[in-house]
């Protein structure tokens, strides 16, 4: 049985989670009770958990995971500003004539989202309670309609900014240097966020056109079961499209266009993301649209002109341009500064601010629990012999690294049906990645071929996290049975988007490699 302590690991912790014990204590506790077990047995030096110190501190001192708590925060004031649902209402009554006209501007908002907030469990919830009671006044079907906003709030995984990604980055970044370190590489590459959220920028994109031809196929096929919506208010004119359009577009491409750019880290960008959401914020809630124009016009020329000319005050030969520098620095930096103080007081006299730390802390707290945890986990099975186990496995697989990338891409669909991405993350794919990457795969296709599959574990029952999301806000006449029938025609093109990057490679790697 000993031979074997590892395999039984993995089955505990299956059963424990699926228990529907916390999870974060669930991985931490299997881990130290196959600990104890592998030293009590003589299978495991248990000395080596004194590593976890280390790995615990290189953790909170990860910069690349900084952003995180970042990235939310910059969704969770977008969704609890109600921007949200401003920019659904707009869409929705530009679309909303056409057969499959709502489902098309669910799709098209949940994009928007994606790419400015990149929280499932927010975006799916919001569209949830606002979207879907009108696609059902509508006369969509219920399982149409649940299947749209499931699979819309799920685009929140793989189109840039998201945890998933930053996640995924830092993880694949590790496993490729192992894997080089293996190969007898010591001068090791790494892999950037950035280079994750080029390369899945268009892959992203392939999933939004698939979607977006399904609804129109189903419209046109069966008209009954999407058809068009008639609203109380008249269509939007351009200045309302562009009023409630253009705001988050800017937001992505001052968040996407600093990191793919090379002008700001993940951390920095998302910081100015969160800057940019507290301003839109702001002119939600009231406050002078040209006032809060005219604070981010003064902040954008400061670091625009900081970047290019910077000031270093504390020389002592300073000449009379650089004191004129200066001041045009202060006055830019006050006219930002005023108008993040007035966004500011309306947000927090609206409690949004409130709301939206208490959202950020508690998903923040969530991630990094559980990758914690999972730090305990890894160090166990690999001392257990796991981590040899999993090599041996991927490497006896008939087909030779095509094989071995099967089995791994089927193994984790399964596993999503019943762990979330955090835990499949940060617990299987470093076992799994390296020996992948040793077998001649790129680390960065490979990547997003992961990320797409992991991006459908939101949507495969019973365990999926926006049927769980939806179910909370949907209205009482949508089922369970409603929503898990909605979301198996997109599972099929969440599974053709991955064939379509493994065919087409280049989909996911000419972005990065002309980037970077």
């Amino acid at each position: 049985m000993t031979e074997y302590l590892d395999l039984i690991m993995f089955a505990a912790l299956m059963v424990a989670i699926l228990s529907g014990f916390p999870v974060s204590f669930s991985i931490a506790g299997v881990g130290i009770v196959f600990a104890y077990l592998g030293w009590a047995l003589g299978v495991m030096d248990i000395s080596l958990l004194g590593s976890m110190g280390q790995r615990v501190f290189g953790l909170i001192s990860n910069q690349v995971l900084i952003a995180i708590p970042l990235f939310v925060l910059m969704g969770a004031l977008l969704e609890k500003s109600r921007i949200a649902e401003e920019l659904l209402d707009t869409m929705g009554r530009l679309f909303g004539q056409l057969r499959g006209g709502l489902g098309i501007s669910v799709v098209l908002v949940g994009a928007l989202l994606a790419a400015s907030t990149g929280i499932v469990g927010a975006t799916v919830v919001a569209m949830g309670m606002i979207a879907l009671p009108t696609m059902l006044r509508a006369g969509y079907n219920p399982r149409v309609a649940s299947g749209i906003v499931c699979t819309a709030g799920t685009l929140g995984q793989i189109i840039p900014p998201s945890t998933l990604l930053i996640i995924l980055a830092d993880v694949m970044s590790n496993a490729f240097q192992q894997a080089q370190y293996e190969q007898g590489k010591f001068a090791v590459e790494a892999l950037s966020v950035g280079q994750f959220f080029a390369a899945a920028i268009v892959p992203g994109l392939v999933l939004v056109c698939l979607y977006l031809v399904y609804i129109l196929t189903r419209g046109v096929l069966r008209p009954g079961e999407m058809p068009p919506a008639a609203f109380d208010q008249p269509k939007p004119d351009h200045n309302e499209v562009i009023g409630a359009i253009i705001p988050p577009i800017l937001l992505i491409f001052a968040v996407l266009g600093a990191i793919l750019g090379g002008i700001a880290t993940p951390t920095e960008a998302a910081s100015v993301g969160a800057i940019g959401a507290l301003l839109m914020a702001g002119i939600r809630l009231g406050v002078s649209r040209k006032l809060i124009m005219l604070g981010t016009a003064a902040l954008v020329v400061l670091g625009i002109l900081a970047g290019l000319f910077p000031v270093r005050l504390q020389r002592s030969d300073l000449e009379l341009g650089s004191y004129i520098a200066g001041g045009v620095y202060i006055l830019l930096a006050l006219g930002g500064g005023i108008a993040i103080a007035l966004a500011l007081r309306s947000a927090l006299r609206a409690e949004v601010v409130q709301e939206a730390i208490g959202s950020t802390l508690t998903m923040t707290a969530m991630i990094f629990a559980t990758i914690l945890a999972a730090g305990i986990f890894s160090l166990v099975f690999i001392g257990l012999g796991g981590e040899d186990r999993v090599a041996r496995l991927l490497l006896s697989m008939p087909g030779g690294a095509t094989g071995a990338l099967v089995f791994s891409m089927a193994f984790i669909f399964v596993l999503g049906f019943f762990l979330d991405f955090v835990e499949i993350s940060v617990i299987l794919l470093p076992l799994l990645v390296p020996p992948l990457i040793v077998m001649g795969h790129d680390p960065i296709w490979l990547g997003i071929l992961i990320a797409i599959n992991l991006q459908t574990s939101f949507l495969t029952p019973p365990f999926g996290f926006s049927l769980f999301y939806l179910r909370g806000a949907a209205p009482k006449e949508v089922t369970t049975g409603h929503i898990y029938a909605g979301v198996l025609p997109f599972i099929g093109l969440q599974a053709m988007g991955v064939l379509l990057i493994w065919f087409l490679p280049s989909l996911a790697t000419w972005l990065p490699a002309l980037i970077f």
